[in-house]
């Protein structure tokens, strides 16, 4: 078990760039979860079914994938802290168009640039975290997820609040995106200046203590910089560790509540499958720092990996409200570090441009959101929801194995 790394106490300037950062993150939640409880109204007003309402929602996904692959590129030419600030402004405005969208082609559109933007800005703000991380030299990257977290429920409350109030929808994406686009203005004057290797070449010059338990992922070399084979070989296997992420976030939010249904759970009951999965994962996220500096990344992803199979194959082998609760509850909870663990790694990867590996690995995440439901669904359309469900189990098996491919310190060392 690798000990705690210590740390020396970060300067204010630090603490003041890991506050804005955060602040990104919050803004980044908020603003795309501002709208999902105002598709009713959306739907009602477009006047199509429900099945032409999904086309258009995945729009969203869509535009997501396809443009996650330029945000390497756009962080190398402008730079980590003005493509997440800025990305954040131009996605709110983007998200102004919704309420004069004519019909379902056009919100479709319009959810595409807003997630081909989202991407974009979410691979954006977690290189510049991990730059602050580097300079705090033990993990925070788990509690700016959370911070995403708890930006998506404000987004949430104050989109059902502007639904039950009748606000126009007008109105109400008009404060959201005046709002956070101040607060990511603000917070861009407080983020790291310089190159994105900055931090890198700081902790070359002043290498942390070694630590004989964990193994370190080696320097970024100097010079020409490829994919090399054994770059591209883990680069997939965090992929696919980024993916059993997407599977299991993907099954408590989609398939939490039809699941409860199908045990003749009430609507009310049904419901709290995904708050009780993500309020695991959100408590997961902002005390994962801690465990990880303690435990490692690897020992935590393996142990997350057993707390979801265990968990979630005994809500499966003798299902009930109960059970299937505590199986969501531990699902979120075992996942809760797993997708930031892979980030990091991908974003250590020797050879490999700034902010490469972090963009394929986001890209595969993506992908793995998209490609999820339509998997669960078809199990479950040939089989059972049950049998769908498995692949929360197979998700766990699968981060048990792969575990030990990620960097178990959350610092390099020269």
């Amino acid at each position: 078990m690798p000990p705690a790394v210590p740390s020396a106490a970060p300067t204010r300037r630090v603490f003041l760039a890991r506050a804005a950062v955060a602040a990104l993150f919050l803004t980044n939640g908020a603003v795309f979860f501002n709208i999902v409880p105002r598709y009713p109204q959306i739907k009602a007003d477009l006047g199509v079914s429900n099945a032409v309402f999904g086309t258009a929602v995945a729009g969203y996904s869509i535009g997501a994938l396809l443009a996650g692959l330029l945000a390497g590129a756009a962080i190398r030419r402008f730079g980590s802290a003005r493509v997440a600030a800025f990305g954040i402004v131009i996605t709110a405005l983007a998200t102004l168009a919704i309420p004069f969208v004519p019909t379902w082609v056009a919100f479709g559109g319009a959810l595409f640039v807003v997630g081909a933007l989202d991407a974009i800005v979410d691979v954006a703000q977690n290189a510049h975290g991990l730059r602050v991380q580097r300079l705090y030299r033990r993990s925070i990257l788990n509690s700016l997820h959370g911070v995403w977290s708890i930006g998506a429920v404000l987004g949430g409350l104050m989109g059902s609040a502007a639904a039950g109030l009748r606000l126009p929808l007008t109105i109400h994406l008009g404060i959201s995106a005046t709002l956070f686009s101040l607060v990511a203005v603000v917070a861009y004057r407080f983020l790291l200046p310089g190159p994105e290797d900055a931090e890198r070449s700081a902790e070359a010059r002043d290498p942390a203590p070694a630590d004989d338990h964990a193994a370190a992922p080696p320097a970024r070399r100097a010079g020409r910089r490829s994919f090399t084979g054994p770059a591209v070989r883990m680069l997939a296997v965090l992929g696919v560790l980024a993916a059993c992420g997407a599977l299991v976030e993907d099954a408590g939010a989609s398939w939490g509540a039809l699941f409860l249904t199908g045990l003749h759970a009430d609507a009310a009951t049904a419901g709290l499958a995904v708050v009780v999965f993500q309020t695991a994962m959100t408590i997961g996220r902002l005390s994962g720092d801690r465990v990880v500096d303690r435990f490692g990344q690897r020992a935590v992803a393996r142990a997350g990996g057993v707390l979801a199979a265990a968990g979630m194959g005994a809500a499966l082998a003798v299902p009930s409200i109960p059970a299937a609760l505590a199986g969501f509850t531990l699902a979120g909870l075992g996942f809760a570090t797993l997708v930031p663990a892979a980030m990091h790694t991908a974003d250590e990867l020797p050879g490999l441009p700034p902010g490469t590996g972090l963009t394929i690995v986001s890209w595969l995440l993506r992908g793995g959101f998209l490609l999820s439901p339509l998997l669960v669904g078809a199990v479950a359309d040939l089989l059972s929801l049950r049998a769908g469900l498995l692949s929360v189990v197979l998700a766990g098996l699968v981060t048990i194995v792969l575990a030990r491919v990620l960097a178990d310190r959350t610092h390099t060392s020269a």
